[in-house]
């Protein structure tokens, strides 16, 4: 093939030719069959809706406030519309993109141009791929790695300063909730634990093609640095015991023999991992109960409980000998 025809794309930090490299050509014609005949149809299988209004695109490019020493992490660019506004803000820009069509297409885009330079377009899976380094993040999240993609950020090092992703609106909604609001769950209270997150703006469904069967908004996203000082580990365990049913009072919610069961085996096995010698007499059924007998948690209901109550909570847990991982 003629040098002229062949089309590139920066592939995992590297330059390659789509036209000399078999996997990633053979991946453009798998993603292609999905589509209906343009080569740049939204394939639904990857949860593909491409934002198309430019007013909506200035309006996320304006809240992210991009300095000009940043560098941006943008996760699922699609063609391109919002990394081309991107480049004009920011110092250097890396992008995660799983469709090999895409990765192509928005090295194109810019192709020629001053902006290439800054560019940098990784082809994988954004929960699978090692973030290079960033200090602002701007996402069109497809729904089905909304969560891990959220946790994956806030767990990565070092800090950044902020992430302002647009995720289906009931999602988006859930990180914000409070307490005693119907959408308050696991998600509300992990999330606000290590970050602020603010509502930025709805997004019509129509803004974006095809149109997806829900609306949409925008949140950003502000780790707490430094982290609240909690084992992660063992704060999700006792959050997922509790919002399994989170309309109950906590002691109806602990008080069964499945998280008895639970519970007396992570004595056990902290007891062994601090080398304690001799048995460990804990019971489980009676510190559950006194727990949930004092003032502050008596026929409290999980839904209301804030950030403080639940750390307050795993606390008086944890003195009386009780883990949750």
């Amino acid at each position: 093939m003629p040098k002229s025809s062949k089309k590139k794309g920066s592939y995992a930090g590297g330059t390659v030719s789509a036209a000399s490299n078999p996997n990633f050509a053979s991946a453009a014609s798998a993603s292609s069959t999905k589509s209906t005949g343009n080569l740049l149809d939204p394939v639904k299988a990857y949860g593909q809706n491409f934002l198309k209004n430019p007013a909506i695109i200035d309006a996320i490019v304006q809240k992210s406030n991009i300095k000009p020493t940043d560098t941006v992490l943008e996760i699922g660019p699609g063609t391109g519309n919002l990394t081309v506004k991107l480049l004009e803000r920011c110092a250097r820009l890396n992008a995660i993109e799983y469709d090999p069509r895409m990765v192509r297409e928005v090295t194109k885009r810019v192709e020629g141009t001053p902006e290439s330079n800054k560019l940098t377009v990784i082809h994988g899976d954004a929960l699978k791929t090692a973030f290079p380094f960033f200090n602002v993040c701007v996402a069109n999240v497809p729904y089905q790695i909304s969560s891990g993609l959220v946790f994956k950020l806030l767990g990565h090092r070092p800090f950044f300063k902020c992430a302002v992703m647009m995720f289906q609106e009931e999602f988006a909604l859930r990180l914000s909730a409070r307490p005693g609001e119907s959408l308050y769950c696991r998600l509300s209270v992990n999330t606000q634990l290590l970050a602020r997150v603010d509502q930025l703006m709805k997004v019509g469904r129509n803004n974006f093609r095809p149109p997806p069967k829900v609306e949409s908004r925008v949140v950003r996203i502000e780790p707490r640095n430094p982290p609240p000082p909690v084992n992660f580990t063992e704060w999700d365990g006792m959050v997922r015991l509790l919002f399994n049913r989170k309309n109950k009072t906590i002691f109806s919610v602990l008080n069964n023999k499945s998280t008895y069961k639970i519970l007396e085996e992570n004595v056990k096995t902290k007891a062994a991992f601090d080398n304690v010698k001799g048995a460990v007499e804990i019971d489980v059924k009676k510190v559950i109960a006194e727990v949930c007998e004092t003032e502050e948690y008596k026929d409290k209901r999980v839904t209301r409980l804030d950030i403080d109550d639940l750390l307050k909570l795993l606390a008086e847990f944890n003195e009386r000998g009780i883990h949750f991982a």
